[in-house]
């Protein structure tokens, strides 16, 4: 088979819907979860090396197993932003999957709340969104000092839909617990994220938290975060959440003046300041989510969807060493600037790979010895219908209360097959892609 058959075959992907790879995730034999930081390789350690390993995964790509920033830079290409401090990034066309500039892709590194784009990947399909369950204290047991909350309290019902605004918009560790309770406990979760992780070839991923929450050798990179991503934002629920601004969450249940049983709500906001804004940074155009991290171990994470003029671009950076508020979403922009601008124009120096379901194959596991391994710190997690029309760039709404718009619908070309499947080619869309929406009982 000549090259340029490969290149077109590793390119045409046949992507089981949502429902069948979830239970491809789900079935996948323990003994193939993804791979552990080798014992042999350094221990986790209370911080990080500041160095990258001289060896790395190849998965994706032989340069985004380099260290160092990878990048074609010819004419006509605009020059990467100088100021990015991150430890790991990488920027990445979301539909075809092509790495357009990467910088230490595959170190492993403590992910933080990123990790949660996997746990929702993994869990998400499994309860209907009207589904209610009541909060036992035994759901809430393990949580982490200083873990990110949303407030749920025991005794109390929730819907699972209110469940998830609480992991994506929170960052709820509380919330991530309760959904693992109900997921049969969180040894179960863990396990199964380990397996989906192996299923999306994400090799330099090891699950130790559902949560995110810094442990002991819990890895990912941002070539991973960014996998995690692609197949999260298949599912319109994923999508939905992770885009959605402010939203009303059940509160304690009360007695009023009258003696009457009283739920009244309160109000949560996105933390992914890319998406909701803050006083230093302005709302990103085209952003339609997806989950931003931080702890002690690992810094501040973030990865992040947007489109414009048609293009959908995914950009992860891990861990700033600019200590400035809100870097990680600065540096995150100019990437996604930087992207916009490239693409189109610059050689690609990878690929994101298709889960092994889809593409019949499945890539190398990373080399040992190169765990950037998290530790047992304190810090929270963070305090923080498919259109063939592509969406316009928009910029947010506002409205009374904090009501914010959900804007135009995204998708690239897709065709559905009787089999429950669709057949992409060159491209994996990402259909209904909403921004900036709000959600209301």
């Amino acid at each position: 088979m000549s090259a340029p058959q490969k290149k077109a075959i590793g390119r045409s992907l046949l992507v089981t819907s949502a429902a069948v790879l979830s239970s491809l995730a789900l079935t996948a034999p323990v003994a193939l979860a993804a791979p552990s930081p080798s014992p042999t390789g350094p221990s986790p350690s209370a911080s990080p090396s500041v160095t990258p390993p001289a060896r790395m995964s190849t998965v994706g790509g032989a340069r985004l197993g380099l260290a160092g920033t990878q990048v074609n830079l010819a004419n006509g290409v605009p020059v990467l932003p100088k100021d990015i401090t991150a430890r790991s990034w990488i920027v990445t066309d979301a539909e075809s999957g092509d790495v357009l500039a990467a910088h230490n892709a595959h170190w492993r590194l403590p992910p933080a709340s990123t990790m949660k784009m996997l746990f929702a990947d993994t869990v998400l399909p499994k309860f209907p969104k009207a589904e209610k369950h009541k909060v036992l204290p035994s759901d809430l047991a393990g949580i982490g000092a200083g873990s990110s909350m949303v407030g749920i309290k025991e005794n109390e019902t929730y819907t699972v839909h209110d469940l998830w605004l609480g992991v994506f918009l929170r960052s709820g560790n509380d919330a991530v617990h309760v959904l693992s309770a109900m997921n049969k406990g969180v040894a179960k979760t863990v396990a199964e994220m380990n397996e989906h992780a192996e299923e999306l070839q994400a090799l330099d991923t090891h699950v130790v938290s559902p949560d995110g929450y810094d442990a002991p050798g819990q890895v990912s990179s941002a070539y991973d975060l960014t996998l995690f991503a692609r197949s999260g934002l298949q599912k319109k629920d994923f999508r939905e959440y992770c885009s959605t601004v402010t939203a009303e969450f059940p509160g304690a249940t009360t007695k009023n003046k009258k003696g009457k049983t009283v739920r009244k709500p309160f109000e949560i906001r996105n933390t992914n300041r890319l998406l909701s804004g803050d006083y230093d940074i302005s709302q990103y155009q085209g952003i339609a989510g997806v989950k931003n991290g931080n702890t002690t171990n690992a810094g501040a994470t973030f990865t992040g969807v947007a489109e414009r003029n048609g293009r959908v671009l995914l950009v992860t950076v891990m861990n700033p060493s600019k200590e400035e508020h809100n870097e990680v979403y600065k540096e995150t922009a100019k990437l996604f600037d930087w992207g916009f601008k490239a693409a189109g124009k610059v050689e690609p120096v990878g690929e994101l790979v298709p889960p092994k379901g889809a593409a019949g194959s499945s890539a190398q596991p990373a080399p040992s010895g190169q765990a950037g391994g998290g530790s047992g710190g304190s810090g929270g997690s963070d305090g923080s219908g498919a259109s063939a029309k592509p969406v316009t760039s928009a910029t947010a709404g506002g409205g009374s209360g904090g009501v914010w718009t959900a804007l135009g619908v995204t998708g690239g070309l897709l065709v559905l097959l009787a089999g429950g499947a669709f057949l992409v080619n060159r491209r994996w869309p990402l259909p209904d892609l909403v921004r900036r929406r709000s959600s209301r009982p």
